[in-house]
């Protein structure tokens, strides 16, 4: 079946699947907004990562507009129960004087006892940006200097790294600009971040424009990473060999609206897709279309079962841009953009999923 027929048939069947989680589902141990006012209009691509056993850091981009150079990067921490205040921590103030808008931060905590890393983008676009990273000894309350990433090297683009089974650090991350397209590719680092490689492009199959992987682990040594694409759907493309080579992208049963999706591989071996379950469809308008926000589960990265909406509320930018990470004690957290005005955070027990 070519791309176009696929989407076809997968519009027809994806409304039957849009159901709205009934209140109150066993499933989710709490939710709420990580903040309730900030110092600025509009946010964005959040990011979560648990720094020690139940010690958890978030960030995101804040500012008047996406794309404005007031835009700068944020980070909050969950003590006692409840998320701290959120401090800006990055901006894009240039030598020269001028200010540029920062983007999609990214946290990764270090295995045996490494620093917490903070990626994040710096440009007037993404099709021009460049990677920025700061590290933190004492779990995101202090920072080092901005450093900028060597030349070519973006850094994870949304979604967070993975640690591989010989140790590297393995960076999902894509390309918005050139003549080819959206274009996936991942970063490798060997001595923990000190030097990098590139791994790609993966090859497009029959011509996904696909940016912002995630990727996932499978019992049988194999590794999946899962794509944004203007085609409707999620793609997949995979590896049989640690990440050294990737298959042609191709596409899933998952719908894909144009929006970012994150995924995680559980303790138990399934995999975890937080993402938006509504086909773009071209006579409606994009306005409001990133929503409903839901959860899908699979056993072999192939079949999806949906497992919970978020979400399903119409609002005028919907929900967006999901990180997800299962904490030490089992438990999933969510993050994910409210309206552009808030982080929302949720806690949910995959056991009851």
């Amino acid at each position: 079946m070519g791309l176009a027929a696929f989407v076809a048939f997968f519009w027809s069947t994806v409304a039957a699947a849009q159901t709205k989680s009934p209140a109150g589902h066993p499933a989710i141990v709490a939710s709420g907004f990580i903040y309730e006012q900030a110092p600025y209009p509009q946010c964005h691509a959040s990011t979560i990562v648990e720094t020690s056993p139940g010690k958890l850091v978030a960030s995101w981009f804040g500012g008047t507009a996406e794309r404005n150079p007031d835009v700068c990067i944020w980070v909050a921490h969950f003590e006692n129960g409840h998320w701290t205040e959120g401090v800006r921590v990055a901006d894009g103030a240039q030598g020269d004087g001028t200010r540029l808008p920062t983007w999609n931060p990214v946290l990764f905590q270090a295995p045996n006892g490494g620093p917490l890393v903070l990626f994040y983008k710096v440009g007037p676009s993404p099709s021009t940006w460049w990677g920025m990273k700061m590290t933190s000894m004492d779990g995101g309350k202090t920072w080092t200097e901005p450093e900028r990433l060597p030349k070519g090297i973006l850094g994870p683009i949304k979604n967070k790294p993975v640690v591989l089974a010989n140790g590297a650090w393995y960076s999902p991350s894509s390309t918005e600009g050139g003549p080819d397209g959206w274009i996936v590719h991942f970063e490798v680092s060997h001595d923990s971040g000190k030097t990098w490689g590139i791994i790609g492009p993966v090859d497009k199959g029959v011509g996904f424009d696909a940016i912002q992987p995630s990727v996932l682990f499978h019992r049988d040594g194999r590794l999946q990473a899962l794509c944004r694409t203007k085609e409707g759907v999620v793609a997949m493309t995979w590896s049989n060999d640690n990440g050294t080579r990737w298959s042609p992208l191709a596409a899933t049963e998952l719908p894909n609206p144009n929006s970012g999706t994150d995924a995680v591989t559980l303790s138990d071996g399934r995999q975890l897709i937080v993402y938006n379950h509504y086909a773009h469809r071209p006579d409606l308008s994009g306005k409001g279309y990133r929503y409903p926000i839901d959860i899908a589960v699979s056993l072999d990265g192939v079949k999806w079962d949906h497992a919970l909406t978020l979400d399903a509320e119409p609002l005028e930018a919907g929900y967006a841009y999901p990180a997800v990470i299962q904490s030490a004690d089992g438990l999933v957290h969510i993050t994910y953009t409210w309206d552009r005005k808030r982080i929302k955070h949720v806690v949910v027990d995959p056991k009851l999923l």
